[in-house]
C-alpha cells in the first residue's frame, strides 16, 4: 500500500477521513482509522489523522499516544522521517483550523506540534500568531516556547519581513513592556534578509513605544537592533536619534543625528536632520555658541531648499521634514518679523507637498458649505460642532492649560469633539479627564490623512489645533483643511500655514502691529488668550536646610527647559545675585547637565558670584510636588528671548513674585499677558536695565515683595487669569463670530 501511486492511497484510504473532518464527525473519522491501522499497521499518516480525530474530540491524552505509537511502528517513511512525516500532516490541520478561525484549536495543535518538534520555527511563529488571536499572548510566552534561542543558534533560518512584521506589530500591541518582545525582534531582524523593505513598519513600531506607550527607552532598545542589521537605514538613523533626545540621553541622540546630517542626500532630509542636531544641543541646556551656530546653517539651508526647483531637493521625502524646522529661532531671538517671514515661506512649501500628497479633494471650502443643510449653516440654530486637536491633551503643559477651557464649555453653545493624535496607551489621568468631557472622543493613531477625512465626516465647524509646528502630524492634517474654519491656539505662536484663519491672542501677548506678519487672522479675546481655575498642588519635597541655605537668605529660582537658558538672560540673572546680598540662586530642571553647570558657573565667575551661591536641582517627582517646591523660592526669574508660560501661571498661583523682561514676539510676552491679568504691575520689565533693577528691588525690599504676594493670593478672585468661566464665554462669543463671518461670505 505505501508504495502504491501517492494519488491512488489518498484516493482509496484517505478520502473518508478527508470527508469525516469536513463533516466534523471525528468519532467516524476514529472508528475508520483504528479498522485501517489493523490491516496497515504501518501507515503513519493513519496514526496521524486517529490521534487528530481524538484530539478534535477533546482526547488529548489519547491522542498523543496515538501520534507516539505511529512513530515507534513507522521512525520512517518515504525518505522522511517519521517525525517529518507527522508535523506535516499536524501543520496541515493546523492550518485548516487557522483558515476556518478555530484559533483554540490551531494553537491546541501546534503545541503539539511544539512538543514534538522544538525547533521548528515556522510553527513557533504560527503559535504565536495562534495565541495572539486567543488573547492569551504574553511576553514570557516567548522564552517558555524556546523561539528566541532556536532563532539565536539557527544561522541558516531565513524570515520572510512580510510575515514577520505583521507578527511582530501585534506581540507589541498585545505586550509591549515584556523585554522577550524586543529580544524576539532583533533575533527576527537578523534574519530577513529583506529587512529594509518594511522599514515603515519598525519605525511605526518604535514611534507606539516612545509616544503612545511613553518608553523611549523600549524604542532605542528596538532601534539600536534594527541598525545592527541595517546600518546606514537613514529612517531608522533619524527615529533613533528623537528616541536618544526625548530620553534625554543627549550625547547619543547628538552624535546619532550628526550621523543622520552625514548621510542625507537631499537638502531637505539635511534640513530634518540640522534641526535634530539642534535639538539635541539645546537640549543639554548649555551649548548655546554650537546651538547659534546651526540656527545659522538651518536658515541658509531653508533659503536654498525654498530657492530650488521642487525636483532638485529630494521633494519626495515628504512634508514631515518641513515643519518644525523654524522651531529654535525663537530661542535665540527676538525678531518676530523675521521669524515669521521664514516659517510663512516654508509653510507654503509644506503645504504645497501635502496638497500633492494627501490630495483628498473632498475637503475643499465649498464642500464644506455645500454639504450643510440650509439648519446647520444657520448660526444660531444649533451648537457649532468644535473640534479639539491635539497630540497633548494628556499629562502635558498644553493638557493641564486647556482643561479648564474644555469644562467650563457651555454645551448648549458647543459639541465638543476630541481628536487624540497617537492615543496613549497607558493610564494617564489627564487624558481620562479629557475623554470625560468630550461629547465624542476620537482615539486615534498617526495617519494624517485618515484623521483628517474622520474631522470632515464628523461636519466640524471649527477645528481648533493645540500643538502647532510642534507636531508634524497636525500640521499635515490642518493643510488639507478638513473644516471650514480653523484655529490655532495656546501650544505654540501660529504655524503661518496658509489653511490655518485665526490665531488666537489677547491685547497684550502680541504687540500692535503683530498683524503686519501674521499669516493667519489674529483674533484677539478681550482680556486674555489663557484662563485657568488654579492648579494641584502637592506636598513639598525640597526644604532650604536640605540645600544648606540659610533661613534668611534670598532665594531667587529660574525653572524653565534647557533650550530657554539663553546666556544673555543667564547674565543678567547673575548680576541680580551678584548685587543682592546674602542672595542664592536655585537652577531647577535638568541641571545636572554638566554643561548647564559649566555655562551658569562660568558667568558667575566673570561677575564674581561665588558658585557657592548657586544650586542645580534637579526634576520634581510629579507636577504637584514640583508646585509645592516653588515656595522654597522669594523670587522666580523668568527667561528670555523666550520666556515661561505654564511655569509662570504656577509661580503666580502660588503666589510668588516674578520678574519678566518684555520682548516683541509671542514667546516674550507670555509671562507679560499673564502678569497683567493678575493685577501685577510689579516686575514687568521692558529693558535689560529694568530686569536686573527689579530683581535686585525684589530682593532687597521685603515689603514689596510681600505686597506683591497679597495681591496675587487676591487676584484668585477677582483676576481674568483665574476665571476659566469668563475666558470660556469669551471663547464661545468667538467661534460664534467666526462662524458668522463664514457664513456671511457664502451667502
Amino acid at each position: 500500500m505505501l508504495n502504491a501511486d501517492p494519488d491512488v492511497v489518498f484516493s482509496e484510504l484517505f478520502q473518508p477521513i478527508e470527508a469525516g473532518f469536513q463533516a466534523e464527525n471525528y468519532g467516524q473519522v476514529i472508528r475508520y482509522c483504528e479498522e485501517q491501522l489493523a490491516g496497515n499497521p504501518e501507515c503513519l499518516p493513519l496514526y496521524g489523522y486517529l490521534g487528530l480525530a481524538l484530539l478534535l474530540q477533546g482526547q488529548e491524552a489519547e491522542a498523543q499516544m496515538s501520534w507516539l505509537l505511529g512513530l515507534e511502528a513507522v521512525p520512517d517513511t518515504q525518505g522522511e522521517s517519521g517525525l517529518e512525516t507527522l508535523v506535516a500532516l499536524l501543520s496541515t490541520e493546523a492550518e485548516r483550523q487557522e483558515a476556518a478561525e478555530h484559533w483554540s484549536m490551531a494553537w491546541t495543535i501546534r503545541q503539539h506540534i511544539r512538543e514534538l518538534d522544538a525547533a521548528n520555527i515556522p510553527n513557533l511563529l504560527r503559535l504565536i500568531h495562534c495565541s495572539l488571536q486567543t488573547g492569551t499572548f504574553s511576553g514570557e510566552s516567548l522564552r517558555e516556547w524556546g523561539i528566541i534561542a532556536t532563532l539565536q543558534a539557527n544561522e541558516k533560518v531565513e524570515l520572510s519581513p512580510d510575515q514577520v512584521f505583521p507578527l511582530l506589530k501585534q506581540i507589541f500591541e498585545a505586550d509591549p513592556y515584556h523585554p522577550a518582545c524586543l529580544e524576539l525582534a532583533a533575533a527576527c531582524f537578523r534574519h530577513c534578509p529583506q529587512i529594509s523593505t518594511r522599514t515603515a513598519d519598525i519605525t511605526h513600531l518604535t514611534l507606539n513605544l516612545a509616544k503612545v506607550h511613553r518608553r523611549p527607552d523600549l524604542a532605542i532598545v528596538l532601534s539600536e537592533s534594527y541598525l545592527e542589521v541595517d546600518p546606514d537605514n537613514r529612517n531608522m538613523i533619524r527615529a533613533l536619534a528623537t528616541q536618544y533626545q526625548d530620553a534625554k540621553l543627549y550625547e547619543q541622540g547628538i552624535a546619532m543625528a550628526e550621523r543622520c546630517y552625514e548621510l542625507a542626500p537631499s537638502m531637505i532630509e539635511k534640513v530634518f536632520a540640522n534641526h535634530l542636531l539642534t535639538r539635541g544641543v539645546m537640549g543639554t541646556g548649555g551649548r548655546w555658541a554650537e546651538g547659534y551656530a546651526l540656527l545659522q546653517r538651518q536658515e541658509s539651508l531653508l533659503e536654498q531648499l525654498l530657492a530650488a526647483p521642487a525636483d532638485e531637493i529630494g521633494i519626495d521625502s515628504g512634508a514631515l521634514f518641513l515643519t518644525n524646522s523654524t522651531f529654535f529661532g525663537p530661542y535665540f531671538q527676538d525678531d518676530p518679523r523675521h521669524h515669521h517671514g521664514l516659517r510663512r515661506r516654508v509653510m507654503q512649501r509644506f503645504q504645497q507637498i501635502v496638497a500633492r500628497d494627501l490630495a483628498l479633494d473632498e475637503l475643499q471650502a465649498d464642500h464644506h458649505w455645500q454639504r450643510r443643510s440650509p439648519e446647520q449653516r444657520d448660526p444660531h440654530k444649533r451648537p457649532l460642532k468644535v473640534g479639539y486637536l491635539s497630540y497633548c491633551m494628556t499629562t502635558h503643559s498644553v493638557g493641564w492649560l486647556a482643561r479648564w477651557l474644555i469644562q467650563h464649555h457651555d454645551r448648549s453653545q458647543v459639541e465638543l469633539y476630541g481628536y487624540f493624535i497617537n492615543y496613549r496607551q497607558v493610564d494617564d489621568p489627564i487624558q481620562n479627564w479629557y475623554t470625560q468631557q468630550m461629547t465624542h472622543v476620537r482615539r486615534l493613531g498617526a495617519n494624517p490623512g485618515e484623521i483628517a477625512m474622520q474631522i470632515y465626516q464628523d461636519g466640524i465647524d471649527i477645528l481648533v489645533d493645540l500643538d502647532s509646528i510642534t507636531l508634524d502630524i497636525t500640521c499635515q492634517i490642518m493643510a488639507v483643511k478638513p473644516a471650514p474654519i480653523q484655529v490655532t491656539w495656546l501650544g505654540w505662536d501660529a504655524s503661518d500655514l496658509p489653511t490655518v484663519d485665526y490665531f488666537i491672542a489677547d491685547p497684550y501677548v502680541l504687540p500692535e502691529d503683530a498683524q503686519d506678519y501674521y499669516q493667519e487672522k489674529i483674533w484677539r479675546l478681550p482680556q486674555t488668550y489663557i484662563a485657568v481655575d488654579g492648579f494641584e498642588v502637592g506636598l513639598p519635597d525640597l526644604r532650604r536646610d536640605q540645600l544648606d541655605i540659610p533661613a534668611d537668605a534670598i532665594v531667587y529660582l529660574t525653572g524653565q527647559s534647557g533650550p530657554k537658558w539663553n546666556p544673555m538672560i543667564t547674565r543678567l540673572q547673575l548680576q541680580i545675585i551678584q548685587a543682592v546680598p546674602g542672595s542664592y540662586f536655585l537652577i531647577k530642571g535638568l541641571a545636572a547637565d554638566p554643561s548647564i553647570q559649566e555655562t551658569f558657573c562660568g558667568i558667575a565667575e566673570e561677575l564674581g558670584v561665588s558658585r557657592d551661591r548657586l544650586r542645580f536641582l534637579p526634576i520634581a517627582a510629579s507636577e504637584p510636588i514640583h508646585r509645592a517646591n516653588l515656595n522654597i523660592a522669594d523670587v522666580v526669574l523668568d527667561t528670555y528671548p523666550y520666556n515661561g508660560a505654564t511655569t509662570t501661571l504656577e509661580t503666580l498661583w502660588v503666589g510668588i513674585p516674578l520678574v519678566t523682561r518684555v520682548g516683541e514676539q509671542f514667546a516674550a510676552r507670555n509671562s507679560y499677558t499673564m502678569l497683567v491679568n493678575a493685577g501685577i504691575e510689579e516686575g514687568i520689565a521692558w529693558t535689560d536695565e529694568d530686569y536686573v533693577q527689579w530683581g535686585i528691588r525684589f530682593g532687597t525690599e521685603p515689603e514689596l515683595r510681600q505686597r506683591v504676594s497679597w495681591k496675587l493670593r487676591q487676584s484668585r478672585q477677582t483676576a481674568p487669569l483665574w476665571n476659566g468661566r469668563q475666558f470660556a464665554r469669551d471663547m464661545e462669543a468667538a467661534y460664534q463670530q467666526m462662524w458668522e463671518i463664514y457664513c456671511s461670505c457664502q451667502t
